[in-house]
């Protein structure tokens, strides 16, 4: 079994079995609860629904609910596997939902292989779910299922193999011709697979003005022409009147080639003979019909896209189906039509032309994003998809006659952005980022267990180059152990390292005036932590993990004695990043400085606020305390006080207030109501606590009561970066670091370019 799959085995595994969970959204903590979330107080909602049946949306969850639905016939690559086999993907389906659109799943696996079961079980959910997906159920099945769902229904139905790619690959459509200068109404387009995705794009790209006789579809035979025997009525659509036969025939002239079918079944050769500047979209994943670099060679003047992350212009149904639901569900649509979904791409088409702001350039770890060749369509993590796409498709709902509840677009942008912020996706965001430029990690601790499976990962996954230090070859039976392989992971064992020696000049005169001697500097670089540090500040790696087996302050020592604190700055400091229910606040300092003072509070508030702009969040920054902005006189508040007052003078930009309460930084209806003088436009994300104690206490009472995930301490203020773990940390642990620790590196390569080759 391999590492890989085990692991996979394991996520799902371990802890409560699955994924998802359903988690109350009312109190239920007494008596009083009791009576009125079950009997005797249940009854009046249940009254009013029986009077107004539109009053589900009011009581229930229905209108914020989603059936996932499948039969388990054409799961993801896997095939026909069955419902029960399914369910995996239908959970992880649901996930999407709600990380995405913070939309509810249920993920309901129908234990048949008829068509006709399918669509009777949908019809008796209607009173359940606000709306339907269907998900991997096999062609021509799917096509009846949706059409008779959609015909009966007077709830959303939606089938994302079909439309999510249409939708998404339409946008991308619409702006490729729009760079190459050519009619939609005169290009031919030339598609390799008739299955779900591939008949309905084609039909999807008829409404956008292709002219069906333009368009060659080929299957596994062939190409689908007339008087072909065995064709579907869905395939009979694209019947076309032409001698070509093969898909390489097929391509001669043509404008647009996309693939939704296997990989590799398209060379080089075959793009030559295309049209002049031809759109090349193979989305067949994990490998496309053609790479990228093979059909750019072949054809330069080809615009490409495909469906993966690691290629520009990557179509992805996570741009589509989490938004378009959001949009029908809150105007609860009785459907979702033609009009939703041609609004879904016109909203993306245009978006994609918009200018992109330094947050969404910062989570793919690039200076500038521009519409053009490379940049047809927006990257699946850009916060704004949901500002542009759920609105353009309720609208599209309510003016097509659809709705049951009108919508102002200014202010539904604005209940979008207060309910999904883009603090919920920053841990996402992190590791596409490192991925699209994976830095070089050194770990002191290389023949631990848990740091030797988290290198697999980083390694596997392209987040980071690790390099592992300590002695080779008790590195190589730890992996042996447990049955990792070593592919792709530097070795290297500072006391056999040829250039140990010069480490230990290099460390003495550095700390030659602070009491080290030579011989004591020469025993040091034999210790992988100082020898790491070495490593890290001559340029041989682009950041630092350590601490899985050695306390914090002993690692923070070697840290601050051979890389030292930015220039301009007195102090290190330590945050967690705390994600609760999707919500991501920075807490700090709370792991270095006991007791600061006013001036050392201010500090580590900047360097806080530095580091989360790095990560592509806007800082809105809360100075905590027990007074709310003068309410108590004590010596502790006005410290917090002072500090505010020194950051809004040195720093008049940034989002920095205080002293407060910290239910008043987080509840937005607090912060503006009662105190709207306070300077921050919005809940506060940033929380500087005002000692070692609160912050300490805050944090680990959060994750151990709270259920929130604590990644940190992330160390903030060195010249170079450098990150401690807490001691004996899980491999999640260490992975969640590492990736914040890439993303550093990547800012501080960044920053140290000049300007002229940043621009």
């Amino acid at each position: 079994m391999s590492t890989r799959r085990q692991e996979a085995l394991d996520y799902h595994a371990q802890g409560r079995p699955g994924k998802i969970q359903v988690t109350p959204t009312k109190p239920f903590k007494d008596q009083r609860d009791l009576s009125l979330a079950y009997t005797p107080g249940v009854a009046e909602p249940c009254l009013e629904i029986a009077k107004r049946p539109d009053d589900a949306y009011v009581y229930t969850t229905k209108g914020n609910l989603v059936a996932v639905v499948t039969n388990g016939t054409a799961v993801l690559g896997l095939g026909n596997i069955g419902a029960l086999a399914g369910k995996p993907v239908m959970e992880g389906k649901g996930i999407l939902f709600k990380a995405f659109a913070d939309i509810d799943v249920f993920d309901l696996e129908v234990g048949s292989e008829n068509p006709e079961d399918v669509i009777r079980f949908c019809q008796l959910l209607e009173p359940t779910v606000g709306g339907i997906n269907l998900e991997d159920i096999r062609s021509p099945d799917c096509f009846y299922i949706e059409r008779k769902l959609r015909d009966t229904l007077g709830i959303p139905v939606f089938h994302d193999d079909q439309h999510g790619t249409a939708i998404i690959s339409g946008a991308a459509l619409l702006n490729a011709l729009t760079l190459v200068k050519k009619d939609i109404a005169r290009i031919k387009v030339v598609f390799a697979g008739a299955g779900a995705a591939a008949i309905a794009t084609a039909e999807h790209y008829v409404r956008l003005g292709v002219i069906r006789e333009n368009i060659v579809m080929c299957d596994h035979k062939g190409v689908i022409y007339e008087g072909r025997e065995g064709l579907d009525e869905f395939k009979q659509r694209f019947a076309g009147d032409t001698t070509a036969r093969t898909l390489a025939e097929a391509l001669q002239g043509a404008d647009v080639f996309v693939g939704l079918s296997v990989a590799g079944i398209v060379t080089g050769d075959m793009l030559v003979g295309m049209a002049k500047r031809p759109v090349i979209f193979a989305l067949a994943n994990p490998t496309p019909e053609i790479m990228p670099d093979e059909a750019k060679k072949a054809r330069p003047d080809a615009i490409v896209a495909t469906g993966r992350s690691d290629f520009p212009n990557q179509v992805n149904n996570v741009l589509g189906f989490p938004f378009i639901f959001r949009g029908a569900l809150d105007v609860r649509a009785k459907k979702i039509n033609d009009e939703m979904e041609m609004a879904a791409t016109r909203a993306l088409a245009a978006l994609a032309k918009e200018e992109v702001p330094e947050s969404v350039t910062r989570a793919y770890g690039i200076d500038k994003l521009k519409f053009g060749p490379d940049y047809l369509i927006p990257k699946p993590f850009d916060p704004r998809v949901l500002l542009w796409v759920a609105p353009a498709v309720a609208w599209a709902a309510v003016a097509s006659g659809i709705a049951g509840r009108i919508i102002d677009v200014e202010e539904y942008r604005a209940e979008l952005e207060a309910r999904l912020g883009p603090e919920r996706q920053v841990m996402r965001g992190l590791i596409n980022r490192a991925q699209q430029d994976p830095p070089s990690i050194v770990f002191p601790e290389g023949d631990d267990p848990r740091i030797l499976r988290a290198a697999r990962i980083l390694a596997d996954e392209g987040i980071a180059r690790p390099i592992l230090l300590g002695d080779v070859d008790a590195i190589r039976r730890q992996a042996d152990d447990a049955s990792l392989t070593l592919e792709d992971l530097e070795l290297v064992n500072p006391a056999t390292a040829a250039d140990r020696e010069a480490m230990g000049r290099e460390l003495w005169q550095r700390r030659q005036r602070r009491g080290m001697t030579q011989r004591e500097a020469q025993r040091r670089v034999l210790d992988p932590m100082y020898y790491g540090l070495l490593m890290l500040r001559g340029g041989r790696a682009d950041a630092l993990v350590a601490g899985e087996e050695i306390d914090y302050p002993d690692a923070v020592r070697p840290a601050l004695e051979v890389i030292g604190v930015e220039p301009g700055r007195k102090h290190a400091s330590g945050i967690y990043m705390m994600i609760v229910r999707q919500q991501t606040f920075f807490f700090a300092d709370t792991t270095v400085n006991i007791e600061p003072d006013a001036e050392t509070l201010a500090e580590i508030a900047s360097a806080t606020a530095k580091f989360v702009s790095k990560l592509g969040v806007e800082p809105r920054v809360a100075m905590l305390s027990f007074s709310n902005f003068g309410s108590v006189k004590h010596p502790a508040a006005a410290k917090v006080q002072r500090a505010v007052a020194l950051l809004q003078e040195r720093e008049p930009d940034l989002q920095v207030d205080g002293e407060m309460q910290a239910d008043t930084a987080v509840v937005e209806r607090i912060l503006t109501r009662v105190y709207p003088f306070a300077r921050l436009r919005g809940p506060a994300n940033v929380l500087i606590f005002p000692d070692l104690d609160a912050a300490n206490i805050a944090y680990k009472l959060l994750a151990r009561l709270g259920d929130a995930q604590a990644i940190g301490p992330i160390l903030v203020g060195m010249d170079q970066p450098v990150h401690v773990l807490q001691r004996l940390s899980e491999v999640p642990d260490i992975v969640n670091m590492a990736v914040i620790a890439a993303v550093d590196a990547l800012e501080h390569r960044r920053q140290a370019r000049p300007t002229t080759e940043r621009a």
